[in-house]
């Protein structure tokens, strides 16, 4: 049975009628079950990969890094003079793949996706984030998305993470 929480304040909004939010406790936590994809990257911090509560996914930031952690996908280093090179089509790539593996893990893919937040190190680099995106998805079946720039990211060779919330696949009972 859902479980009363309590009352919903807004600021500046007086509601005709309380509103309550109502939760189901999801596996032993209430806030769901974490998924660490295994083989992959570990997370920087303690928070895992994805969460799975009230019938959705919800995937923690994702960059390019690589599965064995040795360096992120479109970031080479100039040999010739230690500069980086980074490509954030590359990277842009490698985000939705490691996205689509993570998603995996609950046995979902690309479609279950509905929602996508990225953030990116400049807004120059939209054109080319937003070609590779089309790769994977449409207007017409694709997940909505909002995307915004910010002063930086957890590296310094990362120009571009991807947030998602996806639908998580119906479990067969039988």
């Amino acid at each position: 049975y859902p479980r009363h929480v309590g009352p919903v304040r807004v600021a500046g909004y007086k509601p005709r009628r309380k509103l309550f939010i109502y939760c189901k406790m999801s596996g032993t936590k209430p806030n769901g079950i974490a998924y660490t994809r295994v083989g992959g990257a570990p997370s920087l911090a303690n928070y895992p990969h994805m969460r799975k509560t009230g019938g959705f996914l919800f995937v923690s930031g994702i960059s390019s890094r690589r599965a064995d952690n040795s360096g992120h996908v479109g970031a080479e280093k100039n040999p010739a003079d230690g500069t980086w090179v980074l490509d954030v089509a590359q990277q842009t790539r490698a985000c939705i793949q490691n996205l689509e593996l993570i998603l995996r893990e609950a046995g979902a893919d690309l479609s279950h996706v509905v929602d996508l937040t990225v953030f990116l190190i400049n807004m120059s680099d939209y054109g080319k984030m937003n070609a590779v995106y089309n790769e994977y998805f449409d207007a017409s079946n694709g997940p909505t998305r909002t995307c915004v720039a910010v002063k930086e990211l957890p590296h310094p060779n990362i120009l571009i993470e991807i947030k998602a919330m996806a639908a998580a696949p119906q479990e067969n009972s039988g």
